[in-house]
């Protein structure tokens, strides 16, 4: 909750509806929040919670027991990416994502996007986000348009599609489809160091551009390069939906 939410909050003493509330203290969407509230795991001052309530100063929040602390709102940002900004959070680097972004709120990125390559960037101030999505054995899809400085044979999209042999490993099998002469679509569930980058060079393939263009269910669309937007709530119910087996994740932080 930001500090003029809160200190709104507590000064007029008005009431806020409890899904609100919750979303607002960083534990999960508004929609999430009414589901939670629906399978009698939230209470106020010890009471079953009732959707559709409205909540004052005062009153003790609590989801299994645990009490839901105020902090400031949740943020879930996607972020086009230009090439040349980097993933970092070193102050030395002037042209690192958190001062190309300049967020009022302090957020970093969930997944690096290299520095030669743009697109689709998730930043976020919820640890436990990051935490689930980052897993890599939960195998969540990223999608990327890549063009290479020679023509694309079948040979190349079955070899891709099929694993790799780069940095000691094999990569795991993916989609690849060809778009045009130059041009291809990959769909990865594994994030290894320039992967893609990586698996082209060992096929005889120079990477000229990159663009990841979804993360999960998180499209690009139209966002335009160096511009932000919040996630929905839909686009966040649906996200924890995708993440929501993973230990310690947003559904759960107190």
């Amino acid at each position: 909750m930001s500090n003029r939410i809160r200190e709104e909050f507590l000064q007029k003493k008005e009431p806020i509806r409890l899904n609100k509330y919750l979303s607002e203290a960083g534990v999960c969407s508004r929609r999430e929040a009414d589901r939670l509230i629906e399978n009698g795991r939230v209470t106020v001052d010890g009471k079953a919670a009732q959707t559709g309530m409205r909540i004052t100063p005062g009153q003790v929040v609590r989801i299994g027991g645990k009490i839901v602390s105020k902090q400031d709102e949740m943020i879930v940002l996607a972020v086009n990416k230009p090439r040349g900004i980097v993933c970092t959070e070193e102050k030395r680097e002037r042209n690192s994502i958190v001062r190309f972004l300049d967020y009022p709120v302090r957020v970093t990125y969930v997944g690096r996007l290299d520095k030669d390559s743009r697109g689709l960037l998730l930043m976020t101030n919820n640890g436990d986000i990051i935490n689930r999505m980052m897993r890599a054995a939960n195998c969540h899809e990223k999608e990327y348009k890549v063009t290479v400085d020679r023509e694309i044979t079948e040979d190349f999209l079955q070899r891709m599609s099929e694993g790799v042999a780069i940095l000691d490993t094999v990569t795991r099998p993916c989609k690849v489809e060809k778009l045009g002469k130059y041009t291809f679509s990959i769909i990865l569930t594994q994030g290894l160091n320039r992967q893609i980058r990586r698996m082209c060079e060992a096929l005889g393939y120079e990477v000229k551009d990159l663009v990841r263009v979804r993360v999960m269910n998180i499209r690009l669309g139209s966002l335009k390069e160096g511009q932000y937007r919040k996630l929905t709530d839909e686009e966040l119910d649906e996200l924890y939906g995708l993440i929501k087996d993973s230990p310690g994740g947003p559904s759960e932080k107190i």
